[in-house]
């Protein structure tokens, strides 16, 4: 199954025992890009707006970056499963380190196509689609997530030879680029590549009242309205974490835990000072 039909089939997390402690219907702080637990903070929407506004505009290829556990996949997982299927067929490649010689290969599964055949045949295939879906009135989106990842140069080039699929008033395929930092860097080295980067975006951390809200907003999302963390206990986190979700949602996990184990009907600095110490 295509990775996108394995997202929107994502089903609820059994209930762990400190749920049931602080009255939560889901677990709130897990490390999984499940769109449910999206916080639609500033700096995220920023960058799902821009990475909106060039699918929506076919500008051709996009790109956002952003420190590791920023929140990118989450962010890009929500965007894509906002876009109505009847307008957009989305492929996305979530782990771009595999062989430069199947990349081809994992585009047209990822889009539903047959991979067999010579590379040129491949290419015919996937133009056939991309012609097909514009009499339809249906754009294609290739999101390569983690592509700092790829491995080997040539990909890349492959990559910007894909938006040449186009007609002379419009593309035919829109490219999403999402990956850490050295991905703009790569990029940058090549120069037909990067010249072709019609929007991108860098996604910064969180600062200290982000990082209160962000908190906030995967417990509301959990079922829970009330401020389960302390003042205190938000700025201990963000100290320690330095705004990085992933790092976030690991040491507030870790707090529920323990604050369950000791009955504690809220969490304060001392629970994050114990908790810190195992993340």
């Amino acid at each position: 199954m295509p990775i996108l039909g394995a997202v929107q089939e994502l089903s609820t997390l059994p209930e762990s025992a400190y749920e049931r402690h602080w009255g939560l219907h889901l677990r709130p702080f897990e490390n999984v890009p499940d769109p449910r637990f999206y916080v639609p903070s500033t700096k995220h929407e920023t960058a799902k707006q821009r990475i909106l506004y060039g699918i929506e505009n076919r500008k051709g290829i996009v790109m956002l970056t952003g420190e590791i556990g920023s929140g990118k996949t989450l962010m890009s997982r929500s965007l894509i499963l906002s876009l109505p299927r009847s307008r957009y067929e989305i492929g996305l490649v979530a782990n771009p380190s595999i062989p430069g010689n199947e990349f081809l290969g994992e585009i047209l599964f990822q889009f539903g196509l047959s991979a067999t055949g010579t590379k040129a045949e491949q290419l015919r295939r996937l133009n056939d689609q991309l012609l097909a879906n514009y009499r339809r009135g249906v754009d294609a989106i290739l999101v390569v997530d983690e592509a700092q990842a790829i491995q080997q140069d040539h990909v890349f080039e492959e990559l910007r030879l894909l938006s040449n699929f186009q007609l002379n008033e419009r593309f035919l395929m829109t490219l999403v680029l999402l990956g850490q930092p050295e991905l703009r860097e790569r990029v940058a080295r090549i120069p037909q590549l990067a010249q072709r980067v019609a929007i991108q975006y860098h996604l910064e951390r969180f600062n200290r009242a982000e990082t209160k809200a962000y908190i906030l907003g995967r417990l509301a999302a959990a079922g829970c309205h009330r401020e389960i963390f302390s003042p205190g206990a938000e700025t201990l986190i963000y100290n320690h974490t330095g705004g990085v979700c992933r790092l976030i949602n690991s040491l507030c996990d870790l707090c529920l835990y323990f604050g369950s184990i000791a009955g504690a009907h809220r969490v304060g600095r001392s629970l994050v000072q114990q908790a810190g110490g195992r993340t």
